[in-house]
């Protein structure tokens, strides 16, 4: 079995984990994810809610709060850790795939107990997230895997958020997708208006059902159900369509995460840019608006999809007057690159003697 490890704020890297399961699966290999937040202590789990309310109030409370990100290790429940490693050795995991930094000192004192096992360390961001930063020095002693990265420029590996071709531009609802990420953060409402009173029609994913209401003719609001925790459900989180007069209808999709629908159809992708956010732009052939991000590491993500030509600002899109001709270039750019990187789920399984 390949143990797939995940965590941290937001869902980007829980989510590309999930995705990475499912791709293994059609391909007949055995993963699993283990969330990190899971094994941890429930005291220590219960200020996530309020961190992220918090964080949802105010963005700049959250870069700083990412900028003094400690080491969480100490959050794990002893006898949950215990427990885990255990059933890893009983199961005979061959290959751990780490998504967060959270999980290096675990896997590193399960090698001293059991023994070593091959460690992926699979960046979904363009360059080093907190929870890698904090654990630098562990990561020469592991293979890393970049799914995108900054400092080489180029897209080595790939995690396919769905099998099904990118649609072709002209086939395209001409909306842009806003959102801000798994934690809903960011600056992306105040740029939604901004879109809205220029005309331009949005899929937008709000927070509450009576957030933004007034959007541009032709728009969408959608919703992940708030009463959902990825500790307590390992599927993909259940997303919904806000209608009038009536409640959402939350959906849980098993091959990917319904957001990405809406991904395939819109003719951009308006966020704060984790990687979770460039895996389903990529996949689609989507291009991407990149907004401030919630920390050094998501403005590396922006930086990087302009220097690649597959991502614009918002303020350098804003001066072209909100022009679909960028976009459109974009779009081919993101075709030209499809068969670029290596496809990581295939050479794991191909590593099973599966694929």
């Amino acid at each position: 079995m390949i143990a797939i490890l995940t965590g941290g704020p937001g869902l980007g890297a829980h989510v590309t984990g999930l995705l990475l399961r499912r791709r293994l699966m059609e391909l007949g290999a055995s993963g699993e994810v283990f969330l990190a937040e899971a094994f941890w202590q429930p005291e220590r789990r219960d200020r996530i809610s309020a961190s992220k309310e918090a964080y949802q109030r105010d963005f700049r409370l959250a870069r700083v709060g990412q900028r003094l990100f400690r080491n969480l290790s100490d959050a794990f429940d002893p006898m949950l850790i215990e427990s885990v490693m255990k059933r890893w050795h009983d199961d005979a995991v061959h290959r751990f795939v780490v998504f967060s930094g959270l999980w290096l000192p675990v896997v590193e004192r399960y090698a001293e107990e059991f023994g070593a096992v091959p460690v992926d360390v699979c960046h979904a961001d363009s360059a080093n997230s907190p929870s890698f930063a904090r654990r630098a020095e562990s990561l020469g002693r592991h293979r890393e895997v970049w799914l995108f990265d900054s400092a080489g420029n180029d897209i080595p590996w790939t995690i396919r958020a769905t099998t099904e071709p990118p649609l072709r531009w002209e086939d395209r609802d001409r909306r842009v997708l806003a959102h801000g990420g798994g934690w809903s953060m960011g600056t992306y409402l105040e740029r939604a208006a901004e879109l809205s009173a220029a005309g331009l029609p949005l899929d937008l994913v709000v927070r509450d059902v009576g957030e933004a209401p007034d959007l541009a003719p032709g728009s969408r609001r959608f919703m992940m159900d708030p009463s959902w925790n990825p500790w307590h459900d390992d599927g993909f989180p259940p997303f919904g369509e806000i209608v009038a007069a009536a409640p959402p209808v939350y959906e849980q999709a098993e091959d990917h995460h319904q957001a990405l629908d809406l991904t395939r159809h819109a003719v951009a992708i308006m966020a704060k840019l984790g990687g979770g956010t460039i895996l389903d732009a990529f996949t689609a052939a989507t291009p991407i608006i990149g907004l401030e991000g919630y920390g050094e590491h998501e403005d590396r993500n922006v930086r990087f999809c302009v220097d690649l030509g597959i991502g614009i600002t918002f303020e350098t899109w804003r001066d072209t007057g909100f022009s679909l001709e960028p976009l459109a270039r974009m779009h081919r750019r993101l075709l030209d690159l499809q068969d670029r990187p290596r496809d990581y789920a295939r050479e794991l399984a191909a590593e099973d003697g599966v694929a």
